[in-house]
């Protein structure tokens, strides 16, 4: 019998994050979740996985939710790196401060979670890792100042992780999506268009879906790419 595969998944009391848990758990998956909200233990506890409290921006809160993933389990397999919606101000209204902030969410936090989990993923022969991004990554919006050009960022990084240990059979992709939500309510305040492909976002367990086949076997030469999920809203790049 297959021992049960491990995932990460960061940002995981709410949204994407909690859709990405959900899904992995139906299809077998052992959740070890982070967020800041305390709602992500209950979740947890649901799922029957494990979870802290911490903040992806914090350095030593990945370390113990390696280390503690590890320690139980033995094996890590996969991460989701999720992330809370980082705010919309005006272009020159963001202060240094903020650029540092979301600099540390939408990027450093991928880079220092990858240092962690890379040496245990080489020794047990492999794993997999997908980055939750956004459509308007490669394609600036000024509603959106932090996805045009942080994210943009990231995806530079999945890229190049992943001609780097592509020989360690690590794999690292991003997925960008349009809008996601169970409900059109969920995302008053945004500029939701009237021709939405289906009447209405994808799901969070449909996106989930997507997830769940790049960290699959079935995706096993996939690599170094950013998935758009978007309805043909961006520029192939």
């Amino acid at each position: 019998m297959h021992e049960q595969k491990v995932v990460i998944i960061t940002g995981s009391s709410r949204g994407i994050g909690a859709g990405c848990a959900r899904e992995l758990a139906a299809q077998g998956y052992i959740v070890s979740l982070m967020a800041r909200s305390p709602q992500v233990l209950n979740l947890a506890t649901e799922l029957g996985g494990i979870a802290m409290q911490g903040s992806i921006t914090n350095p030593q809160d990945l370390q113990q939710l390696v280390e503690t993933t590890l320690a139980r389990f033995q094996r890590l397999d996969a991460v989701v790196n999720s992330f809370g919606d980082p705010p919309r101000p005006d272009l020159l209204d963001i202060s240094d401060e903020m650029w540092i902030e979301n600099f540390e969410m939408l990027f450093l936090s991928v880079v220092r979670l990858a240092r962690l989990v890379t040496t245990p993923m080489q020794t047990q022969g492999g794993g997999a890792i997908v980055n939750i991004s956004a459509c308007d990554s490669q394609e600036p919006s000024l509603g959106t100042p932090f996805s045009g050009t942080l994210r943009a960022a990231m995806e530079g990084f999945t890229k190049l992780y992943a001609k780097r240990y592509r020989s360690d059979r690590i794999r690292m992709n991003s997925i960008a999506p349009y809008f996601v939500a169970d409900s059109l309510n969920e995302l008053e305040g945004w500029d939701v268009p009237t021709d939405l492909m289906w009447g209405r976002p994808a799901t969070y367990a449909e996106l989930a879906k997507v997830v769940v086949f790049l960290l699959s076997d079935d995706a096993q030469f996939i690599t170094g790419t950013t998935l758009k999920v978007d309805e043909a809203r961006s520029v192939i790049i």
